[in-house]
């Protein structure tokens, strides 16, 4: 992560491009093509639909209530029983709305909207906890095959951007990792009309993982 991080710094001095997106691919059936484990980044010169529906929401829920919308998602999940391991600097738990089982939001507990300017400090926090999770899904799933991505701001020195386009960034938005161990199959409901079916309750998921941990 400290590699990613030093890449996504450098990148965003391209102002070719909108946004980065690191990821990796784990077993055959996630995509992967290289048989070793091993964590990619693309630059890209639009912000994915994906990316850009999560900026778009937390903008304007922050504009309507003053309140980074993700930061008000985790205070809910840390009362809840879907939190899976949590350390002084980073919480991982399964979202009240999973899309898959056993799918994993990893964020830090204190509002950061830009990954690749995280201190040492929590870097080395969400590295432990991402350990943690991974070690989690090989005990519980034996070693199933898995995706993750982190979501993290867009490239502000993008050109051209139109005025006060990204003026309320900082506040906003909130990076964090979505890892999704690769156990179903997209099929026609989902693809035809974007709604998931999840049969494995969150709460039972995140239990699942304490006990292996």
């Amino acid at each position: 992560f400290g590699a990613c991080q030093a890449r996504l710094r450098d990148l965003m001095g391209d102002r070719r491009l909108r946004y980065l997106l690191v990821f990796k691919n784990n077993g055959v059936e996630a995509g992967s093509t290289i048989s070793h484990s091993h964590t990619q980044i693309i630059g890209l010169p639009v912000t994915p639909i994906t990316l850009r529906s999560e900026l778009v929401a937390s903008r304007s829920h922050y504009k309507e209530t003053g309140r980074c919308l993700f930061c008000g998602q985790l205070e809910a999940e840390l009362s809840s029983d879907r939190v899976v391991v949590q350390n002084d600097h980073c919480v991982a738990f399964t979202p009240y709305a999973s899309r898959f089982p056993f799918e994993i939001s990893i964020s830090p507990k204190a509002h950061a909207h830009d990954f690749s300017v995280a201190p040492e400090t929590l870097l080395s926090g969400f590295s432990e906890i991402v350990h943690r999770v991974l070690g989690g899904l090989k005990t519980v799933l034996r070693d199933p095959p898995y995706n993750f991505a982190l979501h993290t701001s867009p490239n502000v020195d993008a050109e051209p951007c139109p005025i006060g386009h990204w003026d309320t960034l900082e506040n906003d938005f909130h990076w964090h990792l979505e890892i999704i161990p690769r156990l179903t199959r997209v099929a026609g409901l989902e693809w035809g009309t974007g709604f998931y079916v999840n049969s494995m309750p969150p709460e039972d998921a995140a239990a699942f993982l304490r006990d292996a941990m």
